[in-house]
């Protein structure tokens, strides 16, 4: 299968991210990103039916882009030369199974830096780790929707969790979060689903981490809300902090009171208390 590079100048690394996280509602597989750059890596044949759109989207932003055909990549062996452990606070630590174990004491994650979202690198995972190591989990049942490497998972069953779905529209990231699970000797307590927000239909949760995009958590927030248990919290993050009084006024009037906000790089992740 061949693939196509879209090539994208940057002012700077902040802006880098903000692209990154734009495109990720297009079918891409793989990005990479530089201070002065981002190339976003598609299968041709995603390309052909969604190009249309992407240009839109582009032009919108003023940006100047080019597409470029390119070799077939390996991109697992590309996440692995990149990928470096990440620490949170001295609390936490996400490293893949390839990197030597903190000695530290702090939590040890292993997550296999596959294609999946979720490795710690990018500020709304490490915005939802540092909120997630804020609270008590013990025997809760929760819910991780847009779930891609299960890391949120993994750390909320470390922190005493007994039961939590993991929920992700990509078959790549249900196996991916397979994988890891076991790696962290969680899988008793984590189910991955393969599906999207109708798969909660029916369940209540004590609790919900939704790490996705603005777009999907206004649309989506009132299932998790009915999902939710009464004294039962939400945490949010895949937004940016331009996107905070939108997300908060949909949960306010669907009876949700903001708790805490936390900030990185332009993006935030929010608190909520039902």
């Amino acid at each position: 299968m061949n693939y196509i590079e879209l090539y994208i100048p940057t002012p700077n690394s902040a802006q880098s991210e903000i692209y990154m996280a734009q495109l990720s509602d297009f079918p891409f597989e793989s990005f990479e990103q530089e201070e002065f750059f981002v190339k976003a890596y598609i299968k041709e044949n995603l390309l052909d039916e969604c190009k249309k759109e992407v240009d839109e989207f582009l032009y919108t932003t003023g940006v100047q882009w080019k597409f470029t055909p390119i070799e077939t990549v390996n991109w697992n062996s590309q996440w692995e030369s990149n990928f470096q452990p990440v620490e949170i606070e001295d609390l936490c630590v996400i490293r893949a199974p390839f990197h030597e174990a903190s000695s530290n004491g702090a939590m040890d994650i292993v997550i296999m830096p596959k294609m999946s979202f979720g490795t710690g690198h990018h500020a709304t995972t490490f915005l939802m780790t540092k909120s997630i190591l804020g609270h008590d989990f013990s025997a809760l049942k929760g819910l991780d929707m847009g779930s891609g490497t299960g890391v949120l998972s993994i750390i909320a069953a470390k922190l005493g969790a007994t039961s939590i779905d993991a929920v992700d529209i990509d078959e790549w990231a249900a196996e991916n979060c397979k994988e890891n699970i076991v790696m962290n000797s969680v899988e008793e307590v984590i189910v991955p689903i393969l599906g999207d927000v109708s798969a909660i239909d029916g369940s209540t949760y004590d609790f919900i981490l939704a790490n996705i995009n603005r777009n999907i958590l206004l649309n989506d927030m009132d299932k998790y809300v009915t999902t939710l248990k009464s004294g039962g919290f939400i945490i949010m993050s895949g937004i940016l902090e331009h996107d905070i009084e939108s997300i908060c006024n949909c949960a306010e009037k669907l009876g949700l009171k903001r708790a805490k906000t936390h900030l990185k790089d332009g993006w935030a992740a929010l608190e909520f208390n039902k």
